[in-house]
């Protein structure tokens, strides 16, 4: 659980214990959040012990009171304001100084509480306040692992496509100089693996450009009316070549149309990414449903393999950037680690929600919920 300090500033002794006793066991949580937000509570009974807290520690919010021996609240605020603190001041003020919490708010001031204030309007405030304290975090941590994110791209990429580029030019010197013989024939495994790498790094660079042009925020999107087992079916003919060459069958369960307004290509990635998953980490003959349909007021998508299957401590990590589940199945499987970051990402810009299910050596079901009221 996260901690947010809190200041109370006030010379009143019962308004100070008032507010530690609110805040005792009070908590701030909210769906999008990682984490919960408790509070550590400091008191104040004048400005100059504000101040001096304050030059001295770090706090997220202050509560302030106007009204104070020595020093007033609102000196305070300009000190706070004078010296750049990153803190969330709310003024404590009466009903008679609306006015003082307007100029207040006007010198900085997030917000104001009129006193007396109920356990209600106090938790009220400060649950706002937390929330845009997360916001503003994760903003900055963004701006921070934007970096991260930039190094471990260029690392991967420089990484993934490192491998496969030795092996085709290991290929081609052997047939170069002739060293398995003189016939086009003696070269069809060397031209296969050769291939096939291609492939792997075509796959790899069309993820990163997906990824880019979603973390980017810079991809046009084209929202429109699509009927959902068209583009299924035309996904899967595409996987074709892959599905016989390991011998998988693939069948397609659809009742209906499915009809749904989205961006196709964003459709076409996501279903893409399930299908070749479905197939490269199944078992030689084994078998992939794809089953689309509407429950309710949604859009069900659910792909079932019969493949090597996922812990539940693997499964936790499958949308993360640049994760791989390395086991002894998948180690000679190619892959950049983004496919389904990139469907985490674009099923989010629909409000929609994926689900897993797996067992070690029986199989997979990934299931998507997109909410059709939205689109």
């Amino acid at each position: 659980m996260g901690k947010l300090k809190l200041l109370v500033v006030d010379d009143e002794p019962g308004i100070r214990s008032g507010v530690l006793r609110i805040m005792e066991n009070f908590s701030v949580s909210y769906p999008f959040m990682d984490e919960d937000f408790d509070f550590e509570v400091v008191e104040a009974p004048t400005g100059e012990d504000a101040v001096d807290l304050l030059s001295k520690d770090e706090f997220d919010i202050v509560l302030l009171d106007n009204k104070l021996p020595g020093i007033q609240g609102i000196e305070v605020l300009e000190f706070i304001n004078q010296q750049q603190i990153d803190v969330v001041v709310v003024m404590i003020t009466s009903y008679a100084s609306l006015d003082l919490a307007v100029k207040a708010t006007r010198k900085g001031a997030y917000d104001f509480v009129p006193k007396p204030f109920t356990p209600k309007e106090l938790r009220s405030t400060i649950e706002t306040i937390a929330k845009q304290l997360f916001l503003r975090r994760m903003t900055q941590k963004l701006n921070v692992e934007g970096r991260q994110i930039r190094f471990q791209f260029l690392s991967v990429l420089s990484h993934e496509l490192k491998s496969p580029l030795n092996a085709i030019e290991g290929y081609l010197k052997m047939m170069q100089e002739k060293k398995a013989g003189e016939l086009i024939n003696d070269y069809n495994e060397m031209i296969d693996r050769s291939l096939f790498r291609v492939q792997g790094m075509r796959n790899l660079i069309l993820d990163m450009l997906d990824f880019t042009r979603i973390e980017s925020g810079r991809k046009s999107r084209k929202i429109e009316p699509i009927m959902l087992c068209e583009i299924a079916q035309q996904c899967i003919d595409a996987f074709q070549p892959l599905s016989i060459q390991k011998g998988i069958d693939i069948y397609l369960n659809c009742g209906t149309k499915v009809p749904m307004k989205a961006d196709r290509r964003e459709i076409e990635i996501v279903l893409n990414n399930l299908i070749s998953n479905a197939i490269k980490y199944n078992k030689e003959g084994g078998r992939v449903d794809l089953s689309l349909g509407i429950e309710g007021n949604q859009a069900i998508i659910r792909v079932d393999d019969t493949g090597i299957g996922m812990k539940p401590e693997d499964v936790e990590k499958l949308f993360e950037d640049f994760v791989r589940i390395k086991t002894e199945e998948t180690k000679n499987i190619s892959g950049s680690g983004l496919g389904l970051s990139i469907v985490k990402k674009i099923i989010d810009m629909y409000d929609a929600r994926i689900t897993v299910e797996s067992t070690p050596g029986e199989g997979s079901s990934f299931t998507i919920y997109f909410p059709l009221e939205n689109h």
